[in-house]
């Protein structure tokens, strides 16, 4: 794990946009086009205001979320509402987005067909997560009944049951351990201390472990 501390949060938001605008631009240079998957939530919201002006072949990115909210685009829970509005805008709006939800039920066929669209995504070229203080990230969150399956799964994408919360679709563990460059944001204090403690556990315990290994990880206060 690299650990880039920031004096402020804005530049650290400019600086991170800036790297995965780098990263980005070196794939789509050496590839037929660079997989892009990206938290929702409101924390990577300014990266994404900086990141979409990059001059770069947007038309050659394909964008999907980490994780998703099994909920209609219209909803404001959805990842892939934030991810349209903040990032796919100016010079991205020329990226191709894969979205995780379908409408019905999370079922098994609606979950291969995700899958299916993700057949030549991985390994991700680029990986953007955040992390939870209950160190969790994409929707791999510890109480999960699924998340020991989660972890091993050869599918891409699962359904996910976090107590308490509606049913979300994550990336698997071997999907985001199998990034080619993997950034985690996070800020505070409190989400440092777990951090640290993060790194004393396996990935049951704290599932953020699965991708420490291989990531830089960008923290503020």
């Amino acid at each position: 794990m690299k650990l880039i501390e920031y004096a402020d949060r804005d530049m650290m938001m400019i600086d991170l946009a800036q790297q995965l605008a780098g990263e980005l631009n070196s794939c789509v240079l050496t590839h037929d086009h660079a997989s892009f998957a990206v938290p929702g939530g409101t924390t990577p919201g300014p990266i994404f205001d900086v990141l979409c002006a990059a001059d770069l072949d947007w038309s050659r990115v394909h964008v999907m979320p980490t994780d998703e909210r099994w909920v209609d685009e219209t909803s404001e829970r959805s990842n892939a509402r934030l991810i349209k509005s903040r990032l796919l805008t100016g010079r991205a709006n020329a990226a191709t987005f894969l979205p995780f939800y379908r409408a019905g039920d999370p079922t098994d066929q609606a979950l291969a067909e995700v899958g299916a669209s993700l057949a030549d995504e991985v390994p991700i070229s680029v990986l953007l997560l955040g992390m939870g203080t209950d160190m969790h990230t994409a929707s791999l969150f510890p109480d999960a009944p699924e998340l020991s399956a989660a972890l091993q799964s050869s599918d891409p994408i699962m359904a996910i049951r976090p107590q308490g919360q509606e049913t979300r679709v994550t990336l698997t563990g071997p999907i985001l351990a199998g990034a080619m460059n993997t950034h985690v944001l996070i800020t505070g204090a409190e989400k440092r201390v777990a951090l640290e403690r993060a790194q004393s556990l396996d990935a049951l315990q704290a599932p953020i472990q699965t991708v420490l290994s291989n990531a830089t990880v960008h923290w503020a206060a």
